[in-house]
C-alpha cells in the first residue's frame, strides 16, 4: 500500500518519527507541496492514503485519483479538503481532534501575559544595557496590567475555551462565556451571557471559536464599538473571525489597548496586512498548536486513524 504525506514539515520538522505511518506500506513524505493540483496530483500518484495539513485537496483531484481510499488531515481543520466530493466517491476523511487543548489554552494567557508584562521588550531591553545605565533601580516602558479582578470573556466556550478559562480563574480573574452549548462543567468555570453583554462587560475578549460563515468577521467596527475603552483582544483560533482594517483602527485609535494574535486572515502573513503597521499588536506566526507534545498526538492519532481505517472501522470522520 502507498501512502503519501504531502506537506509533513510543520508537523514534523525533524523531531519525531514517521516510523509508525510507514510500518503500513511504502511511505513518501514531502515536507512542503505547492497549491498546483498537476502537481498534487502528480505526488499522490496511485496512493490509497494521503496525508496532508495545508495542502488543499479539490474536487479535480479527488476525482483523478482512482486508487484512493483514504484522506486523513494533520490538523483539527478539515476546510482544506472537499469533503463532499470526498463523501459522493466513497472516501472517509478523518482529522484529528482535541490534539492541542493544552497547548492552545496555554498559548493564549502567552499571548495575554506578554501584552501585561511585556516580558521579552524588557528583557531586551536590560540586554542592550538600559537597566545598567537607568538612574533607577527599574523601569518600565509600558503600563503593567494586573489581571487579578479583571474580567475575561472567551466567545467559543468547548474544550479549548474551557482550558484558557480555568487558567484565567486561577489567576483570579471572573470569566464570562459566549458561543457554544451550555455545560456543566463550563458553568463550572465560567458564567454564560449572550454576545453583546460579554462584549460590553470583559477587559478582555478572547476567540476560541470554530470559523463559520456566522463567525465570519465577528469582530469588527460594529462589535468592538461594544466593548469597553482599552479592551484587550487575544485571537488563536482563526485569523477570519476578525475584520482586520476594523481591529487596526480601533487599535490605533486606541479603543483597543492591545491585540494579541496568533493568527491572520492570509497566511504566512502578507506584508499589507493593516495589523503590521497597527499599534500594540503582537503577532506570532500561528505557533499555538506547535509544542512537541502536541505534535506527537497528532502523529499519534494519524496512526489510529490509518489502522482504523484498514481494520474496516474509521475514526474522525468528518464526512
Amino acid at each position: 500500500m502507498k501512502i503519501v504525506v504531502l506537506d509533513g514539515f510543520t508537523e514534523n520538522p525533524g523531531d519525531l518519527s514517521w516510523d509508525a505511518l510507514a510500518a503500513f506500506g511504502e511511505l513518501t513524505v514531502y515536507d512542503r507541496t505547492p497549491d498546483d493540483d498537476a502537481e498534487i496530483l502528480r505526488r499522490i500518484g496511485d496512493a490509497a492514503v494521503v496525508f496532508t495539513n495545508k495542502c488543499p485537496l479539490r474536487r479535480a483531484v479527488i476525482e483523478a485519483c482512482p486508487n484512493l481510499g483514504l484522506i486523513s488531515v494533520l490538523a483539527t481543520g478539515y476546510n482544506v479538503v472537499d469533503v463532499a466530493c470526498a463523501r459522493e466517491k466513497g472516501i472517509p476523511v478523518s482529522n484529528v481532534p482535541s490534539y492541542g487543548t493544552a497547548a492552545v489554552g496555554q498559548f493564549a494567557i502567552a499571548l495575554l501575559l506578554e501584552i501585561c508584562q511585556r516580558v521579552a521588550h524588557h528583557d531586551r531591553a536590560v540586554h542592550e544595557g538600559r537597566w545598567e545605565h537607568s538612574e533607577d533601580w527599574c523601569f518600565w516602558d509600558y503600563p503593567l496590567i494586573e489581571l487579578a479582578g479583571k474580567t475575561m470573556g472567551i466567545i467559543g466556550f468547548g474544550r479549548i475555551g474551557q482550558t484558557t478559562g480555568r487558567i484565567a480563574r486561577a489567576l483570579g480573574m471572573t470569566v464570562l462565556a459566549s458561543g457554544s452549548r451550555e455545560t456543566e462543567a463550563g458553568r463550572a468555570i465560567a458564567a454564560y451571557v449572550d454576545r453583546d453583554t460579554l462584549l460590553r462587560r470583559s477587559d478582555v475578549v478572547v476567540l476560541h471559536c470554530p470559523l463559520f460563515p456566522d463567525t465570519q468577521g465577528l469582530i469588527n467596527r460594529e462589535s468592538i464599538a461594544k466593548m469597553k475603552d482599552g479592551v484587550i483582544l487575544i485571537n488563536n483560533s482563526r485569523g477570519g473571525l476578525i475584520v482586520e482594517q476594523d481591529l487596526a483602527d480601533a487599535l490605533n485609535s486606541g479603543k483597543v489597548y492591545a491585540a494579541g494574535l496568533d493568527v491572520v486572515s492570509t497566511e504566512p502573513i502578507r506584508g499589507d496586512n493593516p495589523l503590521l503597521t497597527a499599534k500594540n499588536c503582537l503577532i506570532t506566526p500561528h505557533i499555538s498548536w506547535a509544542p512537541k507534545e502536541a505534535r506527537q498526538r497528532i502523529m499519534d492519532c494519524a496512526v489510529q486513524n490509518l489502522r482504523s481505517y484498514l481494520a474496516g472501522k474509521p475514526e474522525n470522520v468528518v464526512n
